[in-house]
């Protein structure tokens, strides 16, 4: 008896021996029981953009960490089964104006768990991250420093209030778009802006193109304060033009040169909408710097209408129909609905705030349209990025944070709901114009990869490994779809039955659980002054 039990030994313990030293890891081969995680998603398809991994694979949960990523059998407290279904970090929009709590609600069924407020930004930036931490949030948050909202209150003497809002309300005042800075003007920006990069910002938001008397000096200044903090900038270019001089072309070239002398990271906003019908030549502006090692990154969106305020300056000076492709007036719908010559001029001298959606093109009906959109959707290392805003009720007011669902006469471009859908269901399962590998990382790994050297938390983001976050999505891709449009936007995309974030399931089974908010900050970190000493 004795040896049969030395040999019964003997035989259990050559098989761990064989099992570490084969490809199985040894914590593969106790987890069948050793190890049970608080959640597991089993026999998904697992796309990891960073390592390329595409393949069957089951995903442990601790907290609000992925611990494991295996094809061994695990077990946990909650399980889901994601067979068939496409298991992928959660997608992470770079141009979120909307930071409401319906706007992140609406933003997770699009398989959003990040959504970021960079080409406008935010100031003060403190008071932004204390109310949504106050609020919470469905999904993760963060801003950058609206260099907009330093001008606007260095030129016009009122204080900014850390909401869109702000931005809107000031269009009404034509100095702080139209009229150089003077010296001391200067100074009281740069140092607004610094106040708001040492309160955690994410970078420097230049809404540009709202502002296009500003001085080259200005704005090459403002970079290089970027570039010494070492945060990227997120610009909406100067110009919105086909015609030269003051063409969208000349807004490039600026960016570029000022990126290539300050060192700034450039991050170009909606290179689709900004390029117009010159896209193929800004492309290759693009490509050449970028060739030459000039830092730029870029994004786009699949539509081809975009969405502003009626009283933005490109659409008031000589000749801006033209410069604009020839859009019409009647090209424009805003909460009245579409509108002529009488109610577009009424709106644009008495509600310059107004939000209102415009058509540049007609991708549907027009295959030299959607071109333009492909080339710049599909660029090589460019970001999805959804440019949404929060949503309105039919009197332009928004709605209160807590409204769910969305009412059914809400108003928005349909961007704020359905981008990431879009795009995975036109350019990857309908037309195959992309893996659905790359296409992930567009939305996840790159936007993280991007900004991880100054914001040091999105080093956890955007990847499926032990030790990221689990801020993650599964979806059926043959199912995903977006369901929002122009006249009818109030609907939520499907084919995304799990979102989690941070660990916690905020979709499960495709229904939205209301009772959490599990989002996040993403920031910087934060510099104090304390008894002369400045503190990280």
């Amino acid at each position: 008896m004795k040896k049969l039990l030395n040999t019964f030994f003997a035989v259990g313990l050559m098989s761990v021996i064989q099992a570490c030293a084969s490809s199985v890891a040894v914590e593969e081969f106790f987890s069948n029981d050793a190890q049970a995680y608080d959640i597991v998603i089993l026999n998904g398809r697992v796309i990891d953009p960073e390592s390329g991994l595409d393949a069957v694979r089951n995903v442990g949960i601790t907290g609000d960490e992925i611990s494991i990523v295996t094809d061994a059998a695990i077990t946990g407290a909650y399980m889901v089964d994601a067979s068939g279904k496409v298991v992928a970090p959660g997608f992470i929009d770079y141009h979120a104006h909307g930071q409401s709590i319906m706007s992140g609600r609406t933003q997770a069924f699009d398989g959003v768990t990040t959504a970021l407020e960079l080409e406008a930004g935010i100031m003060p930036v403190s008071d932004y991250y204390d109310r949504l931490a106050r609020e919470g949030r469905p999904i993760n948050y963060g801003a950058s420093v609206s260099w907009a909202a330093a001008r606007i209150s260095e030129k016009t003497g009122a204080e900014p209030v850390a909401d869109f809002s702000f931005f809107q309300n000031s269009l009404k005042e034509r100095s702080w778009q139209e009229e150089l800075a003077d010296e001391q003007e200067l100074a009281g920006i740069i140092s607004r802006v610094e106040e708001g990069l040492d309160q955690g910002g994410l970078g420097i938001g230049f809404l540009l193109g709202y502002a296009p008397a500003t001085g080259r000096k200005e704005y090459n200044f403002v970079n290089r304060v970027a570039a010494e903090h070492g945060v990227p900038t997120y610009t909406h270019a100067r110009f919105l033009s086909t015609i030269e001089p003051q063409s969208s072309f000349e807004g490039f070239e600026e960016m570029i040169a000022v990126s290539a002398s300050t060192g700034a990271h450039m991050h170009i906003c909606h290179l689709n909408s900004l390029s117009l019908r010159d896209i193929d030549d800004i492309v290759e502006l693009v490509d050449g710097a970028i060739g030459q090692g000039v830092n730029i990154t870029v994004e786009a969106y699949p539509y081809g209408a975009g969405a502003t305020s009626i009283g933005a300056a490109l659409f008031r000076g000589p000749q801006w129909q033209e410069r604009l492709g020839g859009v019409k007036k009647t090209d424009f719908v805003s909460v009245r609905g579409q509108l002529d010559e009488e109610s577009f001029d009424e709106l644009q001298a008495d509600a310059p705030g107004t939000p209102v959606i415009v058509h540049f093109m007609n991708p549907e009906t027009n295959p030299a349209h959607q071109s333009v959109i492909d080339k710049s959707v599909l660029y090589p290392g460019g970001l999805i990025a959804s440019d949404g805003g929060d949503w309105l009720a039919p009197t332009g007011k928004p709605y209160d944070g807590e409204t769910w669902p969305v009412p059914a006469e809400a108003l928005n471009h349909p961007r704020s709901a359905g981008t990431f859908s879009r795009f995975l269901r036109q350019y990857v399962r309908e037309r195959e114009a992309i893996s659905l590998l790359d296409a992930i990382a567009k939305m996840s790994y790159l936007p993280a990869k991007y900004m991880e050297d100054s914001v040091p938390a999105m080093a956890r983001k955007g990847r499926i490994q032990a030790g990221a976050d689990a801020d993650i999505v599964v979806f059926d891709l043959a199912s995903v779809s977006d369901k929002a449009t122009y006249l009818d936007p109030a609907h939520l995309s499907e084919g995304f039955e799990y979102v989690f974030v941070a660990g916690t399931p905020l979709i499960a089974e495709g229904e939205l659980d209301t009772s959490v908010l599990p989002g996040r900050p993403i920031r910087r970190p934060v510099r104090h002054e304390t008894a002369g000493m400045v503190q990280d």
